[in-house]
């Protein structure tokens, strides 16, 4: 089975393809462009994105949506992150957050999977944000976010460790175990 990607991070084709490969399912990246609605959800903007290449693509492929969610900020940046990290960009979250006790945070990721019909995974993954970036590996707020447990940001870690613990990876695992159950 081929299974398309539809994304421009050649990264997270990588990250995806560790979890199918071993199902027999090749994932390959498709970088087609698809309007980003705004809404209150992950779920909501990662549906609309399936629906809507779903008249536009053939064959099973499937999209993410992600978002950093700062507990103290009522969950900003959220389904805004990339704009907010295009926009404000690391220092700016961090000018937003000066003075702020409560650091908690977490990242959230919803993949949509279509296949005639819309299939939505998620994963998260909890931490705070430091007071200063730290590291140079990954992207957007890896180098501001340390998950639960670790000493370490997400951009100090190398990809491999930080797969095994990210909100992307939990939901393609998820989502892998989905499919390993409904192969036909």
């Amino acid at each position: 089975m081929e299974l398309a990607f539809v994304t421009s991070n050649t990264g997270k084709v990588e990250e995806a393809r560790k979890y199918f490969e071993p199902l027999g399912v090749r994932v390959y990246r498709l970088p087609v462009a698809y309007p980003e609605i705004q809404a209150d959800t992950l779920e909501e903007v990662a549906l609309f994105g399936v629906e809507w290449l779903a008249k536009k693509i053939k064959g099973p492929f499937f999209l993410d949506d992600s978002g950093l969610f700062v507990e103290a900020l009522s969950g900003f940046p959220g389904v805004y992150s990339a704009y907010v990290y295009r926009t404000l960009g690391i220092e700016g979250l961090l000018k937003l957050m000066e003075g702020v006790e409560n650091r908690k945070a977490h990242f959230r990721s919803v993949i949509a999977y279509w296949d005639g019909e819309a299939h939505l995974f998620t994963g998260r993954v909890d931490g705070e944000i430091t007071n200063a970036p730290m590291g140079t590996e990954g992207f957007g707020f890896d180098p501001i976010f340390k998950p639960e447990g670790f000493d370490r940001t997400f951009a100090q870690m190398t990809t491999a460790e930080k797969n095994t613990i990210s909100h992307r990876g939990r939901a393609l695992r998820a989502f892998a175990d989905w499919l390993k159950e409904n192969l036909k």
